[in-house]
């Protein structure tokens, strides 16, 4: 018998932005599912527009496990997280002892299947960089919609990410930021 799937469907129950008042809560799997597509996106992005060869399927499947550590150890806060190297290192720590205690739920014929999805493989390593780049995307579209709803308790995160995404020197992620991001801003009546 193996607990992995019931672990992760508690993925539902984690909530993300916890010092924060929030007027839509978003859990993790909410936002594992967002980071997939826009992840995936990106790696569209870069083979069409960039001679990229990454694979966008490949890439949107890293995304959605790229938080699964958390239905163990919950989302620790950006702000507690980074606080000083010592707690961004031990955090570290705990999200890889909590990769390795769930990698070892999956049954002993499926774990080929399942390793590069919890532990960085170098073919891989295109992926997680717009993995990465998604998922700060997506904290930035939080922080944008937040905002919109009139939530001014996201304006300095959101000031904080636009200039984190901004630095990304990748150029999907400008595509990306120029051509998806201002519909962000827009009520449903102006998208049409």
């Amino acid at each position: 018998m193996s607990h992995f799937f019931a672990y992760l469907s508690r993925m539902k129950f984690i909530r993300r932005w916890g010092l924060m008042r929030n007027t839509y809560p978003e859990n993790i799997q909410e936002h594992s599912l967002r980071v997939a597509m826009v992840a995936h996106a990106l790696a569209v992005i870069r083979n069409r527009l960039f001679a990229g060869n990454v694979s966008g399927e490949r890439t949107a499947l890293l995304a959605l496990y790229h938080d699964a550590g958390e239905v163990l150890t919950g989302d620790l806060p950006a702000p507690v997280k980074y606080f000083n190297p010592e707690i961004k290192n031990a955090y570290k720590e705990i999200e890889a002892a909590a990769a390795r205690k769930l990698f070892n739920m999956i049954p002993e014929a499926l774990k080929a299947d399942y390793q590069g999805l919890f532990f960085a493989e170098e073919a891989d390593r295109e992926s997680r960089e717009l993995v990465k780049a998604a998922d700060k995307l997506c904290a930035y579209l939080k922080c944008m919609e937040e905002i919109g709803a009139g939530n001014e308790e996201f304006a300095k995160a959101e000031k904080a990410l636009r200039s984190s995404v901004e630095e990304l020197d990748l150029p999907e992620v400008r595509y990306f930021l120029d051509t998806f991001v201002p519909s962000f801003r827009l009520t449903l009546d102006e998208l049409d």
